[in-house]
């Protein structure tokens, strides 16, 4: 990363830290607007994407609470800062339809925490959490610990912290996405630096099935957690292995603005062929161009065969298809 020039880094890190908010919220059944979390973010962060999108502002509250977490890692952690954390994942104060405690630890009211699996006389707990009672006396045990444990391996305190984290179970709702944000608070301390270029949220998504099972498994175990750090440290390697996909998708966006550098493109067809680089879902047509790029379809149909023209966009099917993709060239 360190051989790219500063832009192609900047493209790199947001992507990052896209892919970190959205599968963030995801393995919790969330589903973000990625244009809203990639727009909030590089607003954020002063990259320049051209025009953006508004975000809501349950986008930009989970998008603040993520950079605070890496862009601040050498702050402390504090009861205070988890609560602003938790309180911006829920800024009504409601987890679905269920009226939740934001910003401050869980009182018991709801029951003792479980996660449950099952129909009704066959349910399975996968875990049970400690007493609200013991919430406040664990979270200062765990903050103390995190604020002085200086000597200890910042790698595998990042997966002690996320393992403890979510079996004290502070929140009413929230922990696992908060646990995620410690971890990366963790890794970016171990790293000295604020740039991420890999995304543990990511990999913990694609091995969910596993993620879930291994903390059942440590959680009901022993207090020998080595299994748990074995898991963590083999989806770090993963999440870095990962880290290539992003590399690869920046260079190839470099790439291909160096080809067309030479061609006459207006903001509506940068705006498209930017979307289009980014992993556009579904299929390019004249009537997604106008509503996309906010013009009426005969203009789209004008910027769609300028470009094809070009040789940067091309009919694939021919004939009547009006389905359009990039023209990729090794």
């Amino acid at each position: 990363m360190e051989s790219l020039g500063f832009n192609l880094r900047q493209e790199a890190v947001l992507q990052t830290l896209t892919s970190d908010v959205l599968k963030s919220s995801e393995i919790e059944g969330e589903q973000l607007d990625a244009e809203q979390v990639r727009s909030s973010i590089a607003r954020r962060l002063g990259i320049d994407v051209g025009a953006l999108k508004p975000a809501d502002r349950n986008v930009e509250d989970v998008v603040e609470m993520m950079l605070d977490a890496t862009r601040k890692y050498d702050q402390l952690l504090t009861a205070e800062r988890l609560f602003g954390w938790q309180a911006s994942l829920f800024p009504i104060g409601r987890s679905g339809k269920t009226k939740i405690i934001t910003g401050a630890w869980r009182n018991g009211d709801h029951g003792r925490m479980q996660v449950i699996s099952g129909s009704v006389g066959r349910e399975r707990v996968h875990f049970q959490a400690p007493p609200a009672d013991q919430v406040d006396g664990g979270m200062n045990r765990f903050l103390e610990w995190f604020n002085t444990n200086a000597d200890g391996d910042p790698v595998l305190n990042a997966g002690i912290a996320h393992l403890w984290f979510v079996t004290i179970h502070p929140f009413d709702d929230g922990n696992g996405r908060i646990a995620r944000a410690i971890t990366d608070m963790l890794l970016a301390r171990s790293e000295h630096s604020t740039q991420r270029f890999y995304s543990m949220s990511a990999q913990i998504r694609q091995e969910r099935n596993g993620y879930y099972n291994i903390l059942e498994a440590t959680q009901k175990g022993t207090l020998d957690i080595t299994p748990w750090l074995t898991w963590f440290l083999d989806c770090l390697d993963n999440a870095i292995k990962g880290a290539h996909t992003t590399l690869s998708n920046v260079l190839a966006k470099a790439r291909f603005w160096e080809r067309v550098a030479g061609i006459e493109i207006n903001e509506r067809q940068r705006l498209i062929l930017n979307r289009l680089l980014d992993g556009f879902e579904g299929k390019l047509t004249t009537s997604k161009y106008a509503k996309l790029a906010k013009c009426s379809n005969d203009t789209a149909l004008r910027d769609i065969q300028s470009l094809v023209d070009n040789n940067i966009l091309r009919n694939p099917q021919g004939g009547r298809s009006t389905n359009y993709d990039l023209v990729i060239q090794p």
